[in-house]
Order: structure tokens, then sequence, then C-alpha cells
């Protein structure tokens, strides 16, 4: 009440927001004679202008001026003037902000602006779309703006050559995927010279439907893999096998449990009735204990389980995994619903937009499980390279900005995550779509045959129906039904992908209906009567104007009829789990001010209404007595159905909040490790870092053997001398210096072998200078190649510790503290690691030609390039990954190493007594640090 109070004596922040834009979008018109009066020579050379400027005044001193560059700019080369909304969507998104636009609003002529002034400072300007087909459209189409001002601008692409790449980041602002930038972050700090790198900096960022990719996309972590390094060959056969397997269990029915009466014993156990059961809500299977007694004897008559051994053995658990996971495969995920087969090869379907991800795959051995289900060659497991999460990419951008048409339902997560604040834009024109109550259906026959007959009296009216649907299997069945009634229609899913531009430029047409799956993401206005700026650009380059006019009078007739009919209709066949999908279908209608219509047919037997409608809207809808083809619109049950969408929107928010927190862990880590990696190839030699190395790594190992502060019988002088030869590849008499000098102490045995390694590494330094061979290359490139071979197995460390880590819970210990603490102990060996194997190897290095050196490393190149792959992975088991960015990555990506150890590496985890660290005095009591005792092993 307080707060409502405030809000009408001062405005929300929200109205307040636009009022102080409002003032500058006055400021910019003021300039707007002026700058009309400018030759096209004399706006180009505003830019120079605006640059020299820069010297003494701010960003935010040349607004004002710059947007009206901008605009006059647009005005002259594409015919389009923005409006004063459009001047404050630009305002918002300098302002670091996200911009909330309806659709047909021109947000990517918005985005021109801040682009535009951000990039008179220098620095790197990215605008990331959710394709390549965007990126390339967008490009091309404000590319104009930017050239008649005198910037450049640079377009990436998936399959991009590394010299187009190059200049495509050279540009003044670069326009490409959220995937290809954080692809090619990665890749940045996986090269081994400063040429190769092609980012220059992450400055600012404009990000076009920023929800879709920080939140739908937030939950898959980026990630570059390479081959394992074991593959089992059996591997393949045991899909194969557990496969045939699964088929024969049944599932169990769903039975009402008192989970606390059963614990107190008041209520008994309810009998199995199958072999396994399945938590449709956390996307789980799990096997009874007549399932369990089932699956032994099957797979140990196949000889996969030895007599009388356990699924639940320590041995056998990553069997117990594989079964599950062919569960998951089987029951979970439907073919054309979750993937559909093309080529030989499974293609997943993202369950957001609808689109074909060609090559994603998803992790824990899911994708080989469903490869095994559909008879298909199961393909060979991958491990981890380089990964990140889109959260905390972008969170590297010095300014992030944002636009897109569906932002304040999830404005909480922008602001606690990335500290974004979300400003509703109004629009140009008053939106007077017509958003009608839901229409609620017992079952899903009768939900399509209402649909059917929506469609049927809306085309009689005149009215074009956009169909949205959740999966191609519902998009096909419904186009059946029409095909039953003789209904011409166009249906546009993952199969049909290659129409996609001439269906929906032709969507508006009067009694055109067509089937979507899932319209979120698309990047296309439909435009009332169609498009005839497609028709013409149809006809080829400069047609002659006699044919054009007919064509646009054709369409200004055809608008007027859909006008008059009541613009485009909506007609969405189920609930999206999220509230922002089904408002940007609905979006879809209504744009600048256009008539439009919109309305959901729901059914109980929905998979959202089935698993978390809540029980008193089933109880209430099983009351009504509803008769066949009957249904219920009523307010309360649009409540209810949005109530259960955010009990939905609030679990998918939690995983990502804590899918970051942990990745937060590793963030910092990958910081560091960046940061190594970036100083080393920056710095012309390394020759006193690898000295101060040597220095450590001597000393570490001399501790080792020589514990500080014990007597002379306590010291292994022949395990020391037996280290410095194995480990060092130098013989150092250490047992004789301490009988010919009874006074040497222990720091005294660290500075002679200190000495005499650094005075052999001195000789070989001279051979190889006099053989003119470039050592200080080799100790750049030799440090870099251990680097990265020890964070790769540091990677899949972290990712065994994190499969396991929720077991904590149960000896009552916190999860993600325990793991914050592991982790940091991971880091602390990973540290130590790479300089123990930095100096053993420089020490045991052997001279070689330069031209043998040269071939070595272009031989080591190639390979790293082929067996690369890059992928968007999910961060949970059953999420997605992303595809090899090469034709030649042919590998794809687990998220791990090998295809899933992770049920038998829990174990590994779970600790009855407090863990011992490295640097601590070790319990045995010798007095010696626990990693130079006991925790040598």
């Amino acid at each position: 009440m307080i707060n409502s109070l405030v809000r009408k004596v001062v405005g929300s922040r929200n109205a307040r927001e636009l009022k102080r834009m409002g003032r500058m979008v006055t400021r910019i018109n003021a300039f707007e004679e002026s700058m009309q009066a400018l030759s096209d020579e004399q706006l180009a050379a505003k830019t120079p202008e605006f640059r020299e400027r820069l010297q003494s005044e701010s960003l935010e001193d040349l607004l004002p001026e710059a947007f009206a560059a901008v605009r006059e700019s647009s005005r002259r080369t594409l015919g389009e003037r923005p409006y004063d909304v459009q001047l404050i969507g630009g305002i918002t998104l300098h302002d670091g902000k996200i911009a909330e636009m309806r659709t047909g609003e021109g947000k990517t002529l918005v985005a021109t602006l801040a682009a535009y002034l951000n990039a008179l400072g220098g620095g790197a300007v990215h605008v990331v779309t959710v394709n390549d087909y965007l990126a390339r459209r967008d490009a091309a189409w404000m590319g104009p703006i930017y050239d008649a001002l005198g910037m450049t601008v640079g377009v990436l692409q998936s399959h991009q050559d590394r010299d187009s790449k190059h200049a495509a980041y050279r540009a003044d602002i670069t326009y490409g995927t959220n995937s290809e930038f954080g692809f090619d972050y990665l890749r940045d700090n996986m090269v081994f010279t400063r040429e190769d790198r092609s980012q220059r900096s992450l400055d600012y960022a404009i990000v076009d439907e920023v929800d879709s990719i920080l939140i739908d996309e937030a939950r898959t972590p980026l990630i570059i893999s390479g081959p394992a390094t074991e593959t089992n060959t059996d591997l393949f056969e045991l899909y194969k096998k557990i496969n045939r397997l699964a088929p024969k269990l049944k599932k169990q029915d769903k039975i009402e449990r008192n989970l606390p009466a059963i614990l107190q014993g008041n209520e008994p156990e309810p009998e199995e009735t199958g072999d396994f059961f399945i938590d449709e809500k956390n996307r789980q299977v799990e096997l009874t204990e007549r399932g369990h007694e089932l699956v032994e004897n099957e797979l140990q008559r196949l000889g996969l389980l030895e007599e009388d051994d356990s699924l639940f053995a320590a041995a056998n658990l990553e069997l117990l995994h594989h079964v599950n996971t062919a569960l998951k495969a089987h029951f979970l995920f439907q073919r054309d619903v979750h993937y559909m087969v093309q080529d030989g090869e499974v293609v997943i379907v993202d369950e957001h937009t609808g689109r074909a991800l060609p090559g994603r795959t998803w992790r824990d051995g899911v994708h080989q499980a469903i490869e095994a289900k559909e008879g298909l060659q199961v393909r060979r497991e991958t491990q981890t390279v380089a990964s990140t999460t889109l959260q905390n990419y972008f969170r590297l951008y010095g300014k992030l900005a944002g636009m897109t048409g569906t932002a304040d339902t999830e404005a909480m997560e922008f602001r606690q995550i990335y500290g974004l604040e979300v400003i509703v834009i109004p629009t140009h024109m008053p939106m007077i779509r017509d958003d009608r109550n839901d229409l609620v259906y017992l079952t899903i026959d009768e939900k399509y045959d209402a649909i059917v007959a929506e469609i049927e009296d809306v085309t009689e009216r005149g009215q074009p129906v956009l169909v949205g649907t959740a999966s191609i299997e519902s998009s096909e069945r419904l186009s059946n039904e029409l095909n039953r009634r003789n209904i011409k229609h166009s249906v546009l899913n993952a199969k049909q992908h290659e129409r996609e531009a001439e269906i929906v430029a032709q969507a508006g047409r009067p009694r055109v209906v067509t089937i979507a799956t899932n319209m979120a993401g698309r990047g296309t206005d439909i435009r009332l009567g169609g498009n005839w700026e497609a028709e013409v650009a149809a006809l080829g380059e400069s047609p002659d104007p006699a044919v054009v006019e007919p064509i646009k009078s054709a369409w200004q007739e055809r608008h007027q009829a859909v006008i008059d009919a009541g613009g485009l209709h909506i007609v969405g066949t189920e609930r999206h789990e999220s509230r922002r999908i089904d408002n940007q279908l609905r979006g879809r209608a209504g744009r600048q001010g256009d008539p439009g219509s919109s309305r959901f047919f729901l059914s109980m037997e929905d998979d959202l209404m089935r698993i978390f409608a809540s029980d008193r809207l089933r109880k209430f809808m099983g009351s009504l007595g509803l008769e066949q083809g009957e249904a219920i619109e009523h307010r309360m049950v649009n409540n209810s159905i949005e109530k259960a969408q955010r009990r939905v929107e609030g679990r998918n928010f939690d995983a990502r909040k804590e899918l970051l927190e942990y990745d937060d862990v590793a963030n910092d880590q990958r910081h560091y490790i960046y940061q190594q990696r970036n100083e080393l190839m920056d710095a012309d030699e390394i020759a006193d870092e690898i000295s101060e190395i040597r220095d450590e790594v001597v000393e570490d190992l001399v501790c080792e053997y020589i514990p500080p502060e014990t007597i002379e019988d306590q010291w292994d002088i022949d395990g020391l001398e037996q280290a410095l030869a194995t480990e060092f590849n130098t013989q150092q008499p250490v047992g004789r210096w301490l009988e010919e000098d009874h006074e040497l102490t222990e720091e005294g045995v660290r500075d002679r072998i200190a000495d005499a390694v650094a005075e052999e590494y001195a000789v070989k330094e001279a051979a190889w200078a006099e053989a003119d061979v470039p050592m200080r290359q080799i100790e750049k490139q030799l440090m870099l190649q251990v680097l990265d071979q020890k964070w790769k197995e540091h990677l899949a460390e972290m990712d065994d510790l994190r499969q396991g880590i929720h077991l904590r819970a149960y000896a009552q210990k916190r999860p993600k503290q325990e793991y914050k603490r592991e982790a940091f102990e991971l880091f602390q060996d990973l540290r130590d690691s790479i300089n123990r194997d930095v100096i053993r190897l420089l020490s045991r290095i052997q001279l070689q030609s330069s031209d043998d050196i040269e071939e070595t490393e272009r031989r080591r190149r190639l390979q790293a390039a082929r067996s690369m792959s890059y992928s968007h992975a999910d961060g949970e088991p059953g999420g997605t990954v992303r595809a090899p960015a090469s034709p030649g990555g042919s590998q794809r990506s687990n998220g791990a190493p090998g295809q899933r150890r992770p049920p038998a590496q829990v174990e590994t985890f779970v600790r009855s007594e407090r863990k011992v660290g490295r640097n601590e005095s070790c319990p045995c009591g010798s007095g010696k640090k626990y990693k130079h005792c006991c925790g040598r092993a």
C-alpha cells in the first residue's frame, strides 16, 4: 500500500526514466534541421569531428548530436526516420539497460543509435543476434546507415575462415550470434600467438532478443571439445545392448503417496506396479525395486553383470547410469518433439524456438542412447578443452545492453544476475490487439476440433491466421486435421526451415493459414496483406517500375482488406512453460497499431496442465460436468494457468542461478589461467619467469625429501637424488656433499641443487644459441602447451567434482561451500603441477633443428584444429550442446571427459573425515607438509 502511494505521488521508476529520456529527445530533435542542411560529405565528416571532441567531452555530451546524425543518415539511406520512442530506446541501450519494445517497433533500427555512439570511442561494439541469418540480414540492412557516417561494419558467421573473422572484429561495429562471440572468446584463449587472436576487446554489447539469449540459453554452457584421451571400443556395443533392454521395462502407473505417513509407518508402502517411474517435472527416470531385479537379471544374461553381483556396487554404477540413460532416451525424449532424424543423425529441436539445431548434442550419454534407440551409428566421446557460460561471458563486457519484446516478466532475474534494469518503452501507436481468454477442454482431441473450427470461422471473415504449436508432432497433427477439411495452409517447423522467409513474408495475406512451431526468435515481422517488398526482391535487381507499381497497388488492397477483417489472428495450441514465449507469439499480431486478436486453446492433457496445474483447478474442471466438445472460458482459469507458469519459471530461474553460482568458482580460475596465457603470449621472452619457477620447483622437491626443521636421520637423500635424475635429468651427488660438509643445512642443499640445475640449463641455452635454435620461443610454446593440457585435465576434475558434490548434503554439509573449498585445493594442485611439468620438460628437452621444430608445431596445430568441436551444452543432464564450428570438427561435446563416468566417480568425493589440505602438516606426525608426505600419491 505504501509503495502504491509513493508511485502515485512521484511516479514509478519506469515513468521517471521515460520522463528524463523525453527531455533528452527534445535536445536530439533540436539538431534535426541543422543535420538535414548538411551535404553527404559534411554528414560523414561528423564522425571524425565527434571523435576529436571526445578528447574533452563525454559520450553523454555527444549523445543528442550523434543520435541526430544517425537519424539523418537513416532517413537518407533507408528512407526511415526513427520515431521519438525509438530514440528513447536508443538512450536506454546507451545507458546499459534493457529496452522492452513491442514487435514491429523497429528494434533493429534502434540498435544503430547506441552502436554508433559507443563506437566513436574506438572500443569494440558487438551487436548480438540469435542466429546467423539475422546477423547477416541486420548487418546488410543497417550497413548503409553506418557507411554514410564513415563507420565500418563486420559480420560473424559460423563457418568463416580466420581472415574473414579477423576483418569482422576489426570493424567499428560487429554483428554476430551469441554462440560465435562466446566461442571466439574461448578460442582466443587457446591460441599460441597474439596474431591468432580474433577479438579486440569486450567493451560494449547490444543483445537483440535479450531474454532468449540471457535467459533461455543461460543454462547451456559453451564448450569446446576435443577427442577423449581414452575411447572404449566396447562402449558402442554397450549402448546397443542396453537399448534392447529398455523397451522390456514397464512404466509404473502414477500413485498418489502420503510420504510423511509412509515414513512414520502409519501408511503401508503402495505396491509397485511397474519397473520404473518418471518424474516429468525434473525430467528424471528411476528404477523401482522390481525394476532393479529385472535389470540385474537381464544384465547377467547379457554377460554385462557377474552372477550375484549388485547393480549398486561401486564398480557397476556406470552400468546403472547407462540403464537410466537408455530409459530417458525411450520414455522422456520423443521423436519429432525433442529431436528429429535427418541424414542418419539425431538433430535436436530447440524447445523455445522450434528451430533445428544441427550438430548439437545432449550430454551425459543421452545423445548416444538416442542414437542407439533410433538404430543409428553411435558416435564417439569427447573431452572438454574449454568452457564458459553465457552468463559469465556477457558479464565480461564493460557495458551490456539489450532489447526484446518481452523482458518485463524476467526483470528480477536481469537485475540479480546481470545488473540490468528493464525499461518498458511505450509504443509509437496504441496497441489495440484483442487478447481473449483461454479456452480449456478436457481432452486433446476436443481441443484440436475446436482449433480447426476457429480457423474456419476466422478465415471466412478474411483474416490471416498464425497458429503457434509447441512441437513438430503437434504441428503435423494439426496439418493433417486441416488437410482433412481441405483448408489450405503452410507449415513452418524445423523440417521446413528452408522456406521460412518465404512463408513468413506472405503469412499476413487474407485467409492465409500458417502453422509455426514456436515463433520466438524468428526475427521477421508479419505484415498485414503480405510483404510486397519480398515480391519485388524476387524479380531480381533493378526491376522495372512499371512492374513494381501494380504489385504495390495489389498489396495496398490486400492490406486494407485484412485490416477491415480484424487483422492477424493468433491461435496458440498450448501454453508454453514460459509466459514470455506465449507473449512473443501474441506479439506477432497488433504491430504498429494494427488490429489483431489472439486466443489460446488448452486441454487438461497438455504437458503444462498435466504436470504443473494445481489440484484445485483439476477438481474444479472435473466438477463442471462438461459435455463433449464443451470448453470453459473464465478468468480464474487464466489466473491458475499463469500461476502454473510462474512456478515453472521459478524452478528454471533457480536452476540458472545455481549453475551461475557453481560456474562463478570456475570463472575466477578461468580468468587467472587466461590472464596468465595472455601475459605469456604478450611477453617477448619468459626467461626470468622460468628461472623463478625453477627455483620454486627445486625448493618444493627438496622439501619433499628434506623436510624443514627435521634432523638428518629423517632425510631421504637417495630418494632426492633419484627424483632429480627422473624429474630434471640431472645427476647431483647430494649424499657426497653431506659427507664432505657436515655443516651443510637443508638451505645449503637446496641452493647447491638450484645453482647446479641453473648452470646445466645455461649450458643447454648456450649450445642451442650456437645451433641457432630459438630457446626463448620454445620456452613460451612449451609453457603454453603444458598450461593448456593441465587446464583441460583440471576441467575434467572440476566436472567430476560438480557431479558428486550434492551428496555432501547427506553428511550435513553445504554442497556449494564444499565445492568452493575443494575447487580451490584442486586449483592449487593445478598451479603446482603446471610449474613442475614445465621445468621437467625443459630439463629433458633435446636439441632439434629449426625446421624440425616448425614442422612439429605445424602438425600439432593442424591436429588440434581438426579435433576441436564447439558445443553449446546444457549444464543439466539432458541439456543440449552446440555443434562443431568447423566442417572438420566431427566430434561432439558431452561437456565432460568420456561418456560419463560420473556415477562411478561420485564415491570419490564422499568423505567421512575432513580432507587434509596439501600445504597443511601431515597428520602422520612426520612434520612434513601433507603434499610432501602421505599426500604425494
